[in-house]
């Protein structure tokens, strides 16, 4: 901070008075900033967790429900990651049953559990991205058009990335490209 003087004077150094005052109001501004920042660096972990308060009071609605739909798509990651696993630990490796229907009921029903675990898997790929959306601030906003996706669809489908009119608009021309009726 420096203090200016109404006259500089020149001493005997030939400086004016007030480079001799700012040096030495900067001199004691810099020794006051490295005792604050020792005194702080203990109180540093109070001093984050009140910005994260400040933040989440200052945050919009829309953006309070961006930060909902992430912690459920954590939670769910975790749910088929863990579920995945617990499947690889108990499909049979081989399937010997004496009598045949046994041996294909069983056969069946292992490769409806893979073919669920694949569905599960692409899902997964979908939440991360979706979460790197989120974090990018990128989420919510339609990839087609770029305007914002309703917060009811967000909600709805958290995986999305067009709104319903994009949406729309792809069906009926998957439904033409298929040769269905509109």
């Amino acid at each position: 901070m420096l203090k200016k003087t109404s006259a500089p004077s020149k001493k005997k150094t030939g400086k004016p008075k007030a480079v001799t005052k700012a040096v030495t109001t900067d001199a004691k501004a810099t020794n006051n900033a490295k005792t604050q920042k020792t005194a702080t660096s203990a109180k540093a972990p109070a001093r984050e967790k009140n910005t994260s308060v400040k933040k989440a009071e200052s945050m919009s609605q829309r953006e309070k429900l961006i930060l909902e739909i992430k912690q459920s798509l954590l939670a769910q990651r975790e749910t088929l990651l863990r579920e995945a696993e617990e499947t690889l630990n108990t499909l049979p490796s081989e399937l010997n049953f004496p009598d045949m229907g046994d041996q294909a009921t069983a056969e069946t029903d292992r490769n409806f559990m893979l073919r669920l675990r694949d569905r599960e898997r692409l899902l997964l790929k979908k939440i991360e991205e979706t979460i790197e959306r989120i974090d990018s601030e990128e989420y919510g906003i339609c990839q087609e058009c770029g305007n914002e996706i309703g917060i009811k669809r967000l909600q709805a489908r958290p995986v999305t990335t067009l709104c319903i009119d994009c949406k729309t608009r792809q069906e009926e021309e998957e439904r033409i490209a298929e040769g269905g009726a509109l």
